[in-house]
C-alpha cells in the first residue's frame, strides 16, 4: 500500500520535530558527568558547612559572656516642680535647685574565651579594667566570679580568672601565619545575643592608626563584631584562638563589615608578664619617631618607608648610650627590617629589658651599625624627653643643626642653631624669631653649640641687646633681643 504524497509530508514533519526534541533535550540536559560533578560540589560545600558548624561546636563552650559593674559618682535626677516649668521660674530659678551628688552602679558587658584549665580568661581591658565586680556566665549555665589578674590600657589586653571545674578551653594559635583571605570565625556575645557565631575573612594584617590603643597591630576581618563581642575569640579553622575582638570602624555603632581583633601571638607575651607580675614591663629605646613620607624622603634622599627617622633622642636614655642622634633612619633592629614608626614601637616594647639588640641606622647617607641596650618603659615617658634647661634660652628653644634638618630647612652646608620652639611672650618672640630660624652669630661671633650660645648670653648685660645673624629660608638678617 502506498502513501499519499500529503500522508508522506506529515510522517516527515512528525520525524523531524521528534528528532528536533531528541535535540533540545540532548542540549539542555546535562549528561550524567556534569550531574555527578555538580552533586560533587554541593556535597563538598555541605561538607565545608558541617566542618565549620564542628569547630564551633568544640570552641563554643569556652568562650564566655562577662558582666561588670562599677560604682561611679554622678548627680541624682531630681523631678523640677511644675511651677519651675513656667518660662519666668526657669529662667532666674532653676539654675538655684541643688543637684546633690550620688553613687550608683554603672553597668557593661562583653566577651571572654577561656584560655587554661585553671580557669584564665582573655579579654579587653576595656570590658573588665575598672570593674568593682567582674561574673562570668559559662554557655552550660554556670556563673562565676572573676578576679582580675591583671590589665594592659596599651593593649587593651586583660587577663581575669575563675575557680571552678572541667572548664573548657580553646588552644592559642600562631597570628603570624594567618594569611589573608583565610577563614576565620568571630564568637561573642554582641548586644547580650550570647553565643553568637559569625564568619569571615581576614581582610588585612598590621592594621595600626586606628587609634584604639597605644600598641597597634590588628588583625582587621569582615566577620561581623558589633559590641559585646569585644574580648571575644577570633578562630582559625583549626579551632585555635588567633585574635581577640576589640573594635570596629563603624559611624553607627553597628558593624559595617569592618572589625580588628589583636593577634594572639602578641597577646601571648602580654599573657605572660600579667600572670608573672601583674603587669606589662615593656622595653624602651628613648626616641622620638617618625614615618618618613614623600616631602621627608625627598628632603632625606632616601625611598618612602626606607626605615624610622629618629626626630628626637632623650637624654640619658638607652638610644643616647648607643649613640643613635637625631636625624639618624633606622632601617633594621634584631636583624628584622623597619618599615614603619609602628613596627620599632612594636618591636622595642615586646623586648625585654636588658636585651642587648643590634640596630643599624642610616646617616648622612652611610650605613652606621650600633648596639642598644634596652631600657625599662618608665611609667611618665615624658620625662624623659623633658628639654635640658641649657637648651632654653630667652624664651626660644635651641638645638644644633643637625643635618636631617639641615635638608629639610634648606640649610645645608650651613652651621648654627636651630630655633625648635617660640613662646610668643617672651623676647625671643617679641623680637620677631619664629619657628625654624638658623642662628648662625651671636653679637659677630659663630654659634655652632648651645654652650657658646650661652656664653654669648651671659656676657650681654640685663636690659641690653644682643644682636643674632639669622637665616630664615633662603634670606640672611640681623635680629635683635633684649635681654631682661
Amino acid at each position: 500500500m502506498k502513501f499519499s504524497e500529503q500522508s508522506a509530508l506529515g510522517w516527515n514533519r512528525t520525524i523531524r520535530l521528534a528528532v528536533t526534541a531528541i535535540a533540545m533535550a540532548m542540549l539542555f540536559s546535562p549528561p550524567a558527568f556534569a550531574q555527578d560533578t555538580i552533586q560533587a560540589d554541593i556535597d563538598a560545600l555541605i561538607r565545608a558547612s558541617k566542618a565549620r558548624a564542628a569547630i564551633v561546636a568544640r570552641v563554643k563552650g569556652a568562650v564566655v559572656h562577662i558582666s561588670v559593674e562599677k560604682t561611679v559618682e554622678g548627680k541624682a535626677r531630681q523631678k523640677i516642680p511644675d511651677l519651675f516649668n513656667d518660662e519666668f521660674f526657669r529662667r532666674f530659678f532653676q539654675p538655684r535647685i541643688p543637684i546633690p551628688p550620688r553613687e550608683y552602679k554603672q553597668r557593661g558587658m562583653g566577651s571572654g574565651v577561656i584560655v587554661s584549665a585553671d580557669g584564665l580568661i582573655l579579654t579587653n581591658n576595656h570590658v573588665v579594667g575598672e570593674a568593682d565586680k567582674i561574673v562570668v556566665k559559662l554557655p552550660d549555665g554556670r556563673e562565676f566570679e572573676g578576679q582580675l589578674v591583671g590589665a594592659d590600657p596599651g593593649s587593651d589586653i586583660a587577663l581575669i580568672r575563675i575557680d571552678g571545674d572541667d572548664l573548657p578551653t580553646v588552644p592559642l594559635g600562631d597570628s603570624d601565619e594567618l594569611q589573608i583571605g583565610e577563614s576565620v570565625i568571630a564568637i561573642g556575645n554582641p548586644f547580650g545575643l550570647e553565643q553568637t557565631i559569625t564568619a569571615g575573612i581576614v581582610s588585612a594584617k598590621g592594621r595600626s592608626g586606628v587609634g584604639v590603643t597605644d600598641y597597634e597591630d590588628f588583625i582587621q576581618t569582615d566577620a561581623s563584631i558589633n559590641p559585646g563581642n569585644s574580648g571575644g575569640p577570633l578562630i582559625n579553622l583549626k579551632g585555635e584562638v588567633v585574635g581577640i575582638n576589640t573594635a570596629i570602624f563603624s559611624r553607627s555603632g553597628g558593624n559595617l563589615g569592618i572589625g580588628f581583633a589583636i593577634p594572639i601571638n602578641m597577646t601571648k607575651s602580654i599573657m605572660e608578664s600579667l600572670i608573672a607580675s601583674g603587669k606589662v614591663i615593656r622595653g624602651f629605646l628613648g626616641v622620638v619617631i617618625q614615618d618618613v613620607n614623600q616631602d621627608l624622603a625627598d628632603a632625606l634622599g632616601v625611598e618612602v618607608n626606607a626605615g624610622v627617622l629618629i626626630a628626637n633622642v632623650g637624654p640619658g636614655t638607652p638610644a643616647e648610650d648607643a649613640g643613635i642622634l637625631r636625624g639618624d633612619l633606622i632601617v633594621s633592629i634584631n636583624g628584622n627590617p623597619v618599615h614603619s614608626s609602628n613596627t620599632l614601637r612594636n618591636a622595642v616594647a615586646a623586648m625585654k629589658p636588658g636585651t642587648v639588640v643590634p640596630v643599624i641606622a642610616l646617616r648622612d647617607g652611610d650605613e652606621v651599625g650600633l648596639e642598644v641596650i634596652i631600657g625599662e618603659k618608665p611609667k611618665d615617658i615624658s620625662t624623659a624627653f623633658q628639654k635640658d634647661q641649657s637648651q632654653e634660652f630667652l624664651g626660644m628653644g635651641l638645638e644644633p643643626l643637625s643635618p636631617a634638618a639641615a635638608k629639610q630647612f634648606g640649610y645645608e652646608g650651613l652651621a648654627g642653631l636651630l630655633v625648635t620652639s617660640v613662646d610668643p611672650n617672651s623676647p625671643a618672640g617679641e623680637s620677631g624669631m619664629r619657628d625654624g630660624t638658623l642662628i648662625t652669630e651671636a653679637n659677630r661671633k659663630p654659634v655652632q653649640s648651645l654652650k657658646a650660645f650661652q656664653d654669648a648670653v651671659a656676657g650681654v648685660g640685663r636690659g641690653k641687646n644682643l644682636l643674632l645673624l639669622v637665616r630664615f629660608g633662603e634670606m640672611s638678617r640681623f635680629l635683635v633681643i633684649k635681654v631682661p
